[in-house]
């Protein structure tokens, strides 16, 4: 089960990764007023990044409960870690794709990470083993 939990553990990352982006992205970072300071960014790259970090967070919990929910309700052990895994590559990808303007790739991207966390969710629900 450990690289489920490794898989979370990137995934908990990965939205300050995105941020720091952002903020690289932009004009000279203003840590006073963070939230003015990006809205006043003119730089696409920036912006981009900022709604991956958001993104990151907003998937986030849809996952962990997966991966909670499959484990506790016996779901087999290599099953949890692949979609696991298939999970955290569609969100290094998705921010990558964020990043680079590519909004029809990183849509198809998300789908398949949210269907991979949907999956672990509704394996618990039916306790397939």
């Amino acid at each position: 089960m450990s690289i489920a939990y490794w898989c979370i553990l990137i995934t908990a990352l990965l939205p300050y990764l995105w941020v720091t982006i952002a903020k690289r992205s932009g004009e000279r970072y203003n840590n006073r007023a963070p939230r003015e300071w990006q809205a006043r960014q003119d730089n696409p790259r920036s912006h981009r990044a900022h709604a991956a970090h958001l993104n990151g967070f907003e998937s986030f919990p849809a996952f962990v409960a997966g991966v909670l929910m499959a484990q506790l309700a016996g779901v087999d052990p290599a099953t949890i870690n692949l979609l696991a895994i298939v999970f955290t590559i569609t969100r290094v990808l998705h921010g990558v794709l964020y990043i680079a303007n590519q909004a029809a790739l990183r849509s198809l991207v998300w789908a398949v990470g949210f269907a991979s966390a949907l999956a672990l969710i509704v394996m618990a629900a039916l306790k397939i083993a």
